[in-house]
């Protein structure tokens, strides 16, 4: 194995990303919430073992794929935070799954509460109901959670409380307030299923975002993902620091072309993203003033005002805008501590299902 990979490839400081682990660790352990990261940001073994080591109770996964690789790899108590129907196939693959792990699943109506029961009803699977605090993306409304829920336990589904995720956070002006959207939604819904006679023992949420602003008086649960390594939407959010960010894109200079500076890494890499608050398709930390205002597939045009452009062959890092869609393109992380570099399998990438 070459001691340095060819560029582009992605990069991980591995002294950061213990530092962003521990930070979160100790502040749920502070609070007394439980800590439940999103493994799709990293799809590494190494990193979600390092989590639990740290201090989480377990893991959360986009996707059945996700959770079945996680359990081959001896994690035992896995959320899968997406809705999914439950056809013969899936539940087979749940069923199978719930012989290596405790498994909770995602449920946002009446119908899919009472489907997943007719699948898995009086299994050792459990169920979340979803609930919408503001995205507007999937999940009820807070007055409908009771409803689902004991629509989940007469199908004879676990249904062990409520979870949400407050993505409306990843927008500026929003981050504080999408907190605050979380905390009264998740009261209501745990007032409502209570109202509808069914326990609540879990109140799930939580970003990294709104990670510093979540009301641990509600939550028993937080979810965050990106923390472990940043990117530049968090950066560009204020959520992190750029100096906290644990993983960056080394590319090579390969053109001065029209006096920019152009990157041998692309969307193949970086991934596409651009939200509509990013001020270009990822940051250069060594030059903050830089923007990427152009990404092909297997390039980035950078304007690096009032700089000299570094000399063609020279390495330049790049901060991914979303590090998840980044993380889902390669298939190792490259780690690097004190000096020396190994390599580290993306295990779940491409698991869409």
């Amino acid at each position: 194995m070459p001691a340095t990979p060819p560029t582009p490839y992605l990069l991980v400081d591995l002294a950061r990303l213990r530092r962003n682990v521990r930070a979160a660790a100790e502040r749920c352990a502070a609070t007394r919430v439980a800590l439940r990261p999103h493994v799709k940001t990293h799809k590494s073994v190494e990193i979600a073992r390092l989590q639990l080591a740290t201090g989480a109770v377990g893991i959360t996964v986009a996707t059945v794929g996700e959770a079945e690789v996680f359990a081959r790899h001896g994690f035992d108590d896995i959320f899968i935070g997406y809705p999914v129907w439950v056809d013969e196939r899936s539940a087979a693959r749940l069923l199978d799954l719930a012989d290596r792990a405790q498994v909770t699943i995602a449920v946002d109506s009446a119908a899919a509460a009472a489907n997943a029961g007719r699948h898995l009803g009086h299994t050792s699977i459990r169920g979340l109901v979803e609930v919408d605090s503001g995205q507007r993306r999937t999940g009820v409304t807070p007055a409908e959670a009771g409803r689902v829920a004991a629509t989940g336990v007469r199908a004879g589904l676990d249904i062990r409380g409520i979870f949400t995720f407050p993505g409306h956070a990843y927008d500026p002006e929003r981050v504080a307030t999408a907190a605050d959207d979380e905390s009264t939604a998740l009261r209501a819904a745990r007032d409502a299923v209570e109202a509808a006679g069914v326990e609540v023992h879990v109140v799930s949420g939580g970003s990294t975002p709104t990670f510093a602003h979540s009301d641990t008086e509600v939550l028993t649960e937080l979810r965050p993902g990106v923390y472990v390594f940043g990117d530049a939407q968090q950066w560009e959010l204020g959520a992190m620091r750029p100096q906290d960010v644990a993983l960056v894109c080394r590319s090579t200079v390969v053109s001065h072309a029209g006096g920019r500076l152009v990157l041998d890494t692309g969307s193949k890499v970086l991934g596409a993203d651009r939200a509509g608050f990013a001020s270009g398709f990822g940051r250069l930390p060594d030059y903050p003033d830089a923007r990427i205002v152009l990404l092909a597939e297997n390039r980035a045009v950078v304007d690096l005002p009032d700089t000299p452009l570094p000399p063609l062959g020279s390495k330049v890092d790049v901060v991914p805008n979303h590090v998840c869609s980044a993380v889902n393109l390669v298939d190792q992380l490259w780690v690097e501590e004190a000096g020396t570099m190994r390599a580290w399998s993306v295990v779940s990438r491409g698991l869409n299902s």
